[in-house]
């Protein structure tokens, strides 16, 4: 175990080692990079004034010593000031003769994120911050997501062909294909508009104080999660998700039910319930769990359409601001994140094989 492990993290290594590079390369060509000047400096800057900009920046270099340095292999570069000082990518400033030396190395390794130039400050804490909002959003997605749908796919899956199997199985399907931005439009109409759906009549019989059941708006959950104001984002990304795993469960239930072992419990006259509880459940379980930790690299991504849809200013809303002002540190950085999450998530899922199903072993 301890061997397959360690060469798993040597290939998620590799693997985050080619994915930053090539996300460094899209991020850091020429046209991105005239935006950013252009963004830093003036809108109005001509060619020859870009072309200084990115020269005194550090970005004239070519596009490998660049990513050794934003992974912190390479030394930072460094300009001499015609008054003698020094400014350089590990340089907080001027440095100036005297002042204490700085470091050569202020990289990824170093735990240096860089600058976001949209937020004004330190990736790092920027990052920290926005993914400890999306991580309370994907707590309770989990928390409502997974036993609804492991519930619904059992169900299903312990009498195929049955009223309940065709009913739920048809359920998942529309949950599964309607997409996220869809689904949370309807939820607002229905339960977060003053003017249709659900609250114009749950007002008039008295049956609400406000206007609205819910909000449609997750701006204030940053600071304080509420029923009224979390609901929502939680519902929307909980139903897309549920139908998939539910799907994955009924049939990998139908199959177990099938098979030669339970129809010998059945025999035996063990009941029904101690069949599904005791003998079918756990060996349904295994597909589903590899798609369950699937889902945490998704929710990490699908923010980005809740989040926004829903004004929560968690890591997927984060990502849009970067992506839309081009601050190419920060999407550097949120795809290191997104990177790792992925290949964590993977790994623990091969692990999970081995406790669910002891046939399986690890050469």
């Amino acid at each position: 175990m301890f061997a397959f492990i360690l060469r798993r993290f040597g290939v998620m290594a590799l693997t985050a080692l080619c994915v930053t590079f090539i996300v460094f390369f899209m991020t850091n060509l020429q046209p991105n990079l005239e935006k950013v000047a252009k963004s830093e400096g003036s809108v109005r800057m001509t060619d020859a004034e870009v072309a200084s900009w990115l020269s005194n920046n550090g970005y004239d270099r070519p596009m490998l010593v660049r990513y050794g340095e934003w992974l912190g292999l390479v030394p930072g570069w460094t300009r001499t000031l015609e008054d003698g000082g020094m400014r350089g990518r590990c340089i907080d400033g001027i440095w100036r003769s005297g002042d204490p030396e700085p470091p050569g190395f202020c990289g990824l390794l170093q735990g240096d994120f860089g600058t976001s130039t949209v937020f004004k400050a330190d990736v790092g804490g920027v990052i920290a911050e926005r993914l400890a909002l999306t991580g309370k959003l994907m707590f309770w997605v989990m928390v409502v997501m997974v036993p609804s749908a492991l519930l619904v796919g059992v169900l299903a899956g312990m009498r195929e062909g049955s009223r309940t199997d065709r009913t739920l199985s048809t359920a998942s399907i529309i949950t599964t294909a309607t997409p996220e931005y869809v689904s949370g439009v309807v939820l607002v109409v229905l339960f977060a508009s003053s003017t249709a759906g659900l609250s114009p009549l749950f007002a008039e019989w008295g049956w609400i104080d406000g206007r609205t059941i819910l909000k449609g708006s997750a701006a204030s959950a940053a600071e304080d999660a509420t029923l009224e104001n979390f609901t929502l984002p939680v519902l929307t990304m909980a139903l897309y998700g549920m139908g998939y795993i539910a799907r994955m469960t009924r049939a990998s239930m139908a199959e177990v039910m099938t098979a030669q072992y339970i129809r010998t419990a059945r025999l035996k006259g063990v009941s029904f319930r101690n069949i599904v509880l005791k003998h079918a459940l756990r060996n349904a379980l295994i597909a589903p769990f590899t798609v369950i930790m699937l889902q945490f690299p998704w929710l990490l991504t699908g923010v980005v359409i809740v989040e926004t849809l829903f004004n929560y200013k968690g890591f997927g809303w984060t990502l849009v601001q970067a992506a839309s002002n081009n601050d190419v540190e920060l999407l550097l950085s949120c795809s290191v994140v997104a990177v790792i999450v992925v290949l964590v998530t993977q790994l623990i899922s091969d692990i999970g094989y081995v406790f669910l199903n002891p046939r399986i072993r690890i050469a």
